[in-house]
């Protein structure tokens, strides 16, 4: 063929191409509206749950289905769809406008029972089904008991898409295990039934409470392990990674690599959505993480395990906040399997449950608790007789005579309720608090530099008590970091480390060495610590709190546990009033019996968790107006309100506190036991409605609050 005949047929072929495309090129919507899109031939209705956490909007909604979606468009994955357009944004039939938001599909219909038009899905984000009618099944009943949003519950419960997590396929699942032997279950009355039951498929619910010692890892291990022998699968809570790190390593001894998934925020994003697929997926049966883990979503669920269930870090502090105790009680109930709350310590919860017949006690017969336990010391009547300096002294000569016997075979914990170095002084001569002239604030001493207020910063060079005159000061409470520099001058042959908030040691060596710790943060040490010394009792006893007494034994009890048994010569001395209630119950080492006189005690005064409880808090005037309109349960009672201490600008904030500066009230109201499902619904129906309407000043609502004053 030539060149001219190749000209020549040129735009011949530039014609024929322009009308194949042309014929080719169907009219197609727009992704964001699908305007004129023909939709999905068979169940052409999505019904969608959005990302809008306001109470008022928490219901499904409606949307069209466009046909070239109808194969992704499944249920459980997640969607992106206009929402916010009015009724008067309608062309051809669809409504139009809006923002987009996330949400996800959770149903497939054929038809609406909105009866004007619908708004098209506008795109699939992801084919993975991460949400099956399980989890929107628990999300529901969480939202509904904590008078919150299934929006809410469900940012908690599925954690944000990582796409090349997703591209990655899980691994196969690996067959049921062999059921493990009993091991040190042995120890407890009615261990090796458990696990019999557990392993033969049954769904026993046990409180448990813990020998001290490092084997209560490898005790719910092998719960776990004879769960996963039976075909089901298992979930474990605990309260912090260092936990869930004993936990893991306890697992993998026991059951082998790649049986379980671990879901904790160390893990980074993207390693902990991969797991978190896992799980989805069925690859892996059992699953140990922190708070978050709770909604994990393990299939054919066999057992939930809570650990430690009176540590604050259960609670969640995002709406609508709940406990990981009571969303395991959900889905035990929900799912029909079994149960173990386990602790060294003892709840009034735990108790409740034991003594409504929900689930019986597991523990140890006394002689197998005084194996484990060390020996409990106070300073009595026949120390101050021996002493009389000791009353008023912060380490009596019983205290320093157990730091040094334990010194000589390994190391020694002493564990003080408050971080820094001195965080509040007073008076040498009156004891009366040390105050800022200016503000009344309280002075410090920080990093032993010179006073100023914890207020307003100002400096007190000049400072002398406004009652006696004196210009001589004390620590009120001393901090973990004076406490490390005083020890070490006592013992300078003696390395000390300490253990806090802003550096948290997960393990020390079994040589000699002074361990000082913050209640919470206390290392384990190998082998067991020889000696503790739990200071300031008073510090965590004169709290103002309905739970300064449970608090305060379980962190003792907590750091006690890893002390060496009384057999081995482990000793522990704890400085407080020796007559009070949980001093008794841990000399004795007896969290149960004191935490079933705290529940007959709570039963007579109508506190939980005998009834049921809500803190409604803002300002005066909103508080009063909410309390007014909500239609409360004929039973309910309002107490207060009261205000609450105001925040200054720039000062720590706990979550749920008031803005800086600002007075706020806080009102709560109490229901007895039945009342509790009516008590969240009307609470959540009335702040729908303030919502609704818009405007007007804050209000909030926690159910349970864990901390009543």
């Amino acid at each position: 063929m030539s060149s001219e005949n190749e000209k020549s047929d040129e735009p011949e072929q530039l014609a024929l191409i322009r009308e194949t495309v042309r014929k080719a090129k169907v009219p197609r919507a727009k992704p964001r509206t699908w305007r004129g899109a023909a939709l999905a031939k068979e169940l052409p209705v999505a019904r969608v749950v959005v990302n809008k956490g306001a109470l008022h909007l928490d219901q499904f909604f409606d949307y069209a289905v466009p046909e070239e979606l109808d194969e992704a468009a499944r249920p459980g994955v997640r969607v992106r769809v206009r929402f916010g357009a009015g009724a008067h944004q309608v062309r051809g039939g669809r409504r139009e406008g809006g923002r987009l938001i996330d949400g996800f599909l959770v149903e497939r219909r054929a038809e609406s029972d909105y009866s004007g038009p619908l708004a098209a899905l506008a795109d699939v984000v992801s084919p993975e089904p991460v949400l099956g009618p399980e989890l929107l099944g628990l999300a529901r009943a969480v939202a509904d008991r904590y008078a919150g949003s299934l929006a809410d519950v469900l940012q908690l419960a599925v954690p944000p898409r990582n796409a090349s997590a997703e591209r990655r396929p899980s691994p196969a699942p690996l067959p049921p295990p062999r059921a493990p032997e009993p091991g040190s279950w042995t120890r407890y009355e009615r261990g090796p039934a458990f696990l019999d039951s557990l392993a033969r498929g049954g769904a026993p619910r046990a409180v448990w409470n813990a020998l001290p010692g490092p084997y209560w890892a490898q005790e719910i291990a092998r719960a776990v392990a004879a769960t996963l022998a039976s075909g089901r699968g298992a979930l474990v809570v605990v309260p912090d990674g260092r936990a869930a790190g004993r936990v893991d390593a306890a697992l993998t001894e026991v059951l082998g690599e790649g049986r379980h998934a671990v879901l904790t925020a160390e893990a980074g994003p993207e390693k902990r959505y991969a797991q978190w697929l896992a799980v989805r997926r069925g690859a892996v049966r059992a699953v140990v993480g922190t708070r978050a883990a709770m909604f994990a979503p393990v299939r054919d669920l066999g057992l939930a395990v809570i650990w430690d269930d009176g540590d604050g870090s259960h609670s969640e502090p995002h709406a609508p906040q709940p406990h990981a105790r009571e969303v395991l009680l959900l889905r035990a109930a929900h799912d029909r399997c079994a149960f173990l709350l386990g602790s060294t310590s003892c709840t009034v919860e735990a108790a409740q449950l034991v003594e409504s017949g929900w689930a019986q006690a597991l523990g140890a017969g006394r002689e197998q608790v005084r194996k484990a336990a060390p020996l409990i010391r106070t300073v009595g009547d026949g120390e101050l007789a021996r002493d009389e300096a000791a009353r008023a002294a912060r380490l009596p000569s019983l205290a320093w005579q157990t730091v040094r016997e334990g010194l000589k075979t390994g190391p020694v914990l002493v564990q003080v309720p408050r971080r820094g170095y001195v965080p509040r002084l007073a008076c040498e001569r009156c004891r009366t608090p040390a105050r800022c002239r200016h503000c009344a604030g309280p002075l410090e001493a920080p990093e032993q530099q010179e006073l100023r207020c914890g207020w307003c910063g100002r400096g007190a060079p000049d400072w002398h008590c406004a009652e006696c005159g004196s210009t001589r000061l004390r620590a009120q409470v001393v901090g973990a970091r004076r406490t490390a520099e005083e020890l070490g001058r006592a013992f300078p042959a003696v390395p000390v480390r300490t253990s806090g908030r802003d550096h948290v040691l997960d393990s020390v060596p079994g040589r000699p060495a002074l361990v000082v710790s913050t209640p919470g943060a206390e290392p384990v040490a190998e082998g067991g610590y020889a000696a503790a010394l739990l200071l300031d009792g008073w510090a965590m006893l004169g709290r103002p709190d309905l739970r300064a007494g449970e608090e305060a034994l379980r962190r003792w009890i907590d750091a006690a546990s890893l002390v060496r048994g009384q057999a081995e010569g482990g000793a522990v001395v704890v400085v407080a009033e020796p007559t009070l209630r949980p001093v008794q119950a841990l000399v004795r080492w007896d969290p149960v019996g004191h935490a079933q006189r705290e529940l007959a005690e709570r039963a007579e005064l109508g506190f939980p968790p005998v009834s049921r409880m809500a803190a409604v808090t803002g300002p005066p005037e909103a508080v009063e107006g909410f309390l007014t309109a909500a239609g409360l349960p004929a039973d309910a009672e309002v107490l207060g309100p009261v205000p609450l201490p105001v925040v200054r600008p720039g000062g720590p904030r706990r979550p749920g506190d008031p803005p800086p500066g600002e007075q706020w009230d806080r009102a709560l109201v109490r229901v007895p036991p039945g009342s509790g499902a009516a008590l969240a619904s009307s609470l959540k129906q009335a702040r729908a409605a303030r919502t609704a309407r818009g405007g007007g000043e804050p209000v909030r609502i926690r159910v349970d609050p864990p901390d009543i004053g």
